[in-house]
């Protein structure tokens, strides 16, 4: 395990403790909303922040621990960082951004820059070494930015929102020439980010963090089928409930019942995908068992989809086409019904 980190730090009001753990290899995603402490974890591992309590180990080196007075300097860590802007020194070029991580670290003049010439090669900037940064744009400042990082060899890969900042039109290439990069680096790599598309291309474990604590962790698909928060569902588009079941009858926490396939007892979360979800204008004929009045609240045009949202007892985000929207005449103020088959439920335990 090249990293065990347990960050306790106090900022102000806020408050950071979170536990995080990640292997040689592998591409772990920490995502959460603005102000949850995603950056602020990024910076206590990469030492730019100390720790109030806890520990961090990489690769079986302690490089903070204050019950000890343990504290190793962000430039004797093996840790490559690439920050949100980047942060190349304007009045250096290229090659001497790339090779000022190793200057730093003791290597000769002549070699950091045959190192750094090297790895602007393999990002593909081998001609605009001599550049400097108001020269590039934002994908291959981009690309400068990732070479330091790996130039110095770390044993550990901190991105913070490293795609943030560029244009939608560039992304997707360099998502895809990130990923490949990740691929040839052998060390724990952690990923910031507020995308869910970033996390599904380059990670292959996703921690969830609210408010300074971690809020659920695991592969992308376990978190999407069964998330634990409003935010995770909001995140991967799946609505959510909670409420309390005596069988197949759940009481939901904000009025209402559902009832579901199976018998389950105790406190639940109940997730239902939006194209699960079907919107009538008039009550629905037979029997079915989860039908509930609302009112369209608005809608959200996702290419060929439509989302509809619906207020009410049980408030629901439905998925149709365009087509059923036209004939329904499913406009905001609209009186509608929806409907969920009781197969279509996932319930699971708080």
């Amino acid at each position: 395990m090249t990293l065990e980190a347990d960050v306790g730090l106090q900022l102000g009001t806020f408050d950071l403790d979170a536990c995080l753990s990640v292997a040689d290899g592998e591409t772990v995603a920490v995502l959460g909303p603005n102000g949850a402490g995603k950056s602020t974890l990024l910076r206590a591992i990469a030492g730019l922040l100390p720790i109030d309590r806890g520990s961090i180990v990489i690769d079986g080196a302690t490089v903070d621990d204050p019950a000890t007075g343990r504290f190793v300097e962000p430039d004797k860590r093996s840790v490559g960082v690439v920050f949100q802007d980047y942060l190349l020194f304007p009045h250096l070029s290229a090659r001497e951004n790339v090779a000022f991580g190793l200057r730093a670290r003791g290597v000769r003049r002549a070699e950091a820059r045959r190192t750094a010439d090297e790895w602007l090669a393999r990002v593909g900037l081998a001609e605009h070494a001599n550049d400097k940064p108001r020269r590039l744009s934002g994908g291959q400042a981009q690309r400068v930015a990732l070479a330091r990082a790996f130039a110095i060899s770390p044993r550990l890969l901190l991105l913070d929102e490293p795609l943030a900042a560029l244009d939608v039109g560039i992304r997707i290439e360099l998502r895809r020439d990130l990923r490949s990069h990740l691929a040839s680096f052998s060390g724990a790599r952690i990923l910031v980010t507020h995308e869910l598309l970033d996390a599904i291309a380059l990670a292959d474990r996703i921690v969830v963090l609210e408010r300074g604590r971690i809020a659920q962790v695991g592969p992308i698909a376990e978190v999407a089928a069964r998330p634990r928060s409003r935010y995770v569902a909001d995140l991967v588009g799946v609505n959510l409930m909670k409420g309390r079941a005596i069988g197949q009858e759940i009481a939901l926490a904000g009025g209402g019942v559902v009832v579901a396939a199976e018998a389950a007892h105790g406190d639940v979360y109940v997730a239902v995908p939006p194209s699960a979800v079907a919107v009538y204008r008039r009550r629905p004929e037979g029997s079915p068992r989860n039908v509930w009045s609302g009112r369209v609240q608005g809608t959200d045009l996702l290419g060929d989809r439509v989302r509809i949202h619906v207020d009410g007892q049980v408030p629901l985000v439905a998925e149709v086409t365009p087509a059923a929207v036209a004939e329904l005449g499913l406009h905001d103020g609209v009186d509608v019904f929806t409907s969920v088959k009781a197969t279509e439920l996932s319930v699971y335990p708080v």
